[in-house]
C-alpha cells in the first residue's frame, strides 16, 4: 500500500516549504491536480525504504465568513479524511491559537495517526511556547526549520516508526510476474466503472476479487488471448449531492494512489465533454511517475458522425502535444464498442517497458544520433558512453565529458531519436546524464 501523508496546520507556519523539503523539490505546476494555487498538491516521494505519497494542503482557518477560505479548509478537511499519516505544523515561534486548538480536535476526532511538528523552532521562543502545545494533546512536537533543514531527519524518523507499526511494506516489486496491472483513472462521471465492468465481463474468467491497496478500490484479475491482467478500479466513488467538487478531488487522490501500483494507466476521457485542465495535469503526473500511458475517449455511441471523432483527436493532439508518444482509442463502455483494444495496447506497453536493446545497437544509434545532429555547442567527442540501466519503466544512461551542455532541446532531440529507432509507444522513458 503507498500511504499518504498530509500536512496540516493554519496558514503561515510552514507547510508548502515542508512539503518541498520532504519530497526533495520544488513541485512544477504539471503536478499540481487542480487550477489554483489553493488546491491540494500532491507528489510521490520516497522516505527511508519506502515510498509515500505526500498531500500539501493550504491554511486551515475557522469562523471566516470567505468563500475562498471556506473552500480552502474543506480541502484541508479532505486531506485529513484520505491520509494515514498526518504531520500538524505549528508555528514554533509562536504560542498557540484558536485555530491551532480547533484543528487539534479536528484530528483527535479523526483517529489516525498524528505527528505535531513545530516550525521555526529555531527562533528562540520555542522553550517558553512548549507548554502551549501541551495543550494540543499530543505529544511533544519535532522541533524543526524547514527552510533550513534542521530536524527534518527526526521528523522522517518519526513518520518511519509509525509505517512500520502499521506494517507497511517498503518498496518492493509486488507485481506479479508477466501480469500486466492497469488502473482507469480520470475525473467522476467519465464511464470508469462502467469501463471496468465491461472489461471484467468480455470474454475473461475472473480469477479472484480481492480488496485492493487503497480504499474503495478493487482488483479485478482477469484472462484475455492467453494474458494476465489485473485492472484496478478505482471508480464510482461519486456521491450525489452538493459536494461535486469535493468528491471529484477525492477520487484524483484515489487515482493517483492506485497509480504507483500500476504498469499502464488508462486515462479515461468523456468524449461529451471538453478536456480540461485537471485532465492534462493527470496525464503530466502519469508521465512524471514514468508509468505507461493510454488516452481513452469514451461515449463515442453519443457522437454523430466520423468528423466529431476526428475534431475530438485533434483537441487531443493540441492539448497533449508534450505527450506524442501516447496511443489514444476511441471506446464506448456502453456499447463495449473497441473496449479489448485497451487490453491489446496494454500488453503490447508492457513489452515495450520490458525491452532490453543489445548495447551494439545503443552505440550505434548514439553515433547516428551525434552525426545526424551536428552542434556547435558541443564537444568533439561529448558521449563517452551510452548503456540501458534499467527496465520498467526503460532507463538509459549517458556518461559524458560535460553533461551541461546538452540543453533542453538536445535532451529532447536525443529521447525523440531514441523513440524513432527503437519505439517505446505508449511508455514513458528516463535518460540520465551523468559525468565521466
Amino acid at each position: 500500500m503507498i500511504p499518504v501523508i498530509a500536512i496540516i496546520g493554519r496558514p503561515n507556519t510552514g507547510k508548502s516549504t515542508l512539503f518541498n523539503k520532504l519530497v526533495g523539490k520544488r513541485v512544477a505546476i504539471i503536478s499540481k491536480i487542480a487550477g489554483t494555487t489553493r488546491d491540494r498538491i500532491y507528489q510521490f516521494a520516497e522516505i527511508g525504504d519506502y515510498k509515500a505519497l505526500f498531500v500539501d494542503t493550504g491554511g486551515m482557518q475557522y469562523g471566516s465568513k470567505n468563500n475562498i477560505e471556506n473552500a480552502v479548509k474543506d480541502q484541508a478537511e479532505l486531506a485529513i479524511k484520505e491520509a494515514d499519516i498526518i504531520i500538524f505544523l505549528v508555528d514554533g515561534s509562536l504560542p498557540s491559537t484558536s485555530d491551532d486548538l480547533t484543528i487539534a480536535e479536528t484530528l483527535r476526532k479523526s483517529n489516525k495517526d498524528v505527528i505535531l511538528a513545530a516550525n521555526k523552532s529555531d527562533s528562540g521562543k520555542f522553550a517558553e511556547n512548549l507548554p502551549e502545545y501541551y495543550k494540543l494533546g499530543f505529544s511533544e512536537p519535532v522541533q524543526i526549520s524547514a527552510i533550513h533543514g534542521r530536524g527534518i531527519g527526526a521528523l522522517e524518523e518519526k513518520i518511519i516508526q509509525i509505517l512500520k507499526s502499521k506494517k507497511i511494506k517498503p518498496c518492493e516489486e509486488t507485481q506479479s510476474k508477466n501480469r500486466v496491472n492497469i488502473v482507469i483513472i480520470g475525473k467522476p462521471n467519465t464511464g470508469k466503472s462502467s469501463l471496468v465492468n465491461a472489461l471484467a465481463g468480455e470474454k475473461r474468467t475472473i480469477v479472484s476479487e480481492v480488496p485492493g491497496t487503497t480504499r474503495d478500490s478493487i482488483d479485478i484479475n482477469l484472462d484475455y488471448n492467453d494474458k494476465n491482467y489485473t485492472l484496478i478500479d478505482t471508480a464510482g466513488i461519486r456521491r450525489p449531492g452538493k459536494r461535486r467538487n469535493f468528491m471529484e478531488k477525492l477520487s484524483v487522490l484515489r487515482g493517483l494512489r492506485s497509480l504507483e501500483r500500476s504498469d499502464v494507466a488508462v486515462l479515461l476521457l468523456d468524449g461529451s465533454e471538453q478536456i480540461s485542465h485537471q485532465d492534462t495535469a493527470l496525464a503530466g503526473q502519469i508521465a512524471e511517475e514514468k508509468k505507461g500511458l493510454i488516452i481513452a475517449v469514451n461515449k463515442i455511441d453519443l457522437f454523430k458522425s466520423k468528423e466529431d471523432e476526428d475534431k475530438y483527436l485533434w483537441s487531443i493532439k493540441t492539448n497533449f502535444e508534450f505527450l506524442p508518444w501516447v496511443p489514444v482509442v476511441f471506446i464506448s463502455a456502453k456499447t463495449k464498442k473497441n473496449i479489448t483494444q485497451i487490453l491489446n495496447l496494454a500488453s503490447q506497453i508492457y513489452a515495450e517497458r520490458h525491452r532490453q536493446i543489445p548495447q551494439k545497437q545503443l552505440e550505434d544509434f548514439l553515433m547516428d544520433a551525434i552525426l545526424g545532429h551536428p552542434s556547435g555547442m558541443l564537444t568533439k567527442k561529448p558521449f563517452k558512453s551510452f548503456v540501458q540501466t534499467n527496465i520498467n519503466p526503460p532507463e538509459f544512461t549517458i556518461i559524458a565529458r560535460n553533461p551541461s551542455q546538452f540543453n533542453f532541446s538536445y535532451r529532447r532531440y536525443i529521447e525523440n531519436s531514441l523513440r524513432k529507432k527503437f519505439g517505446f509507444t505508449g511508455t514513458a522513458i528516463k535518460i540520465i546524464y551523468k559525468k565521466g
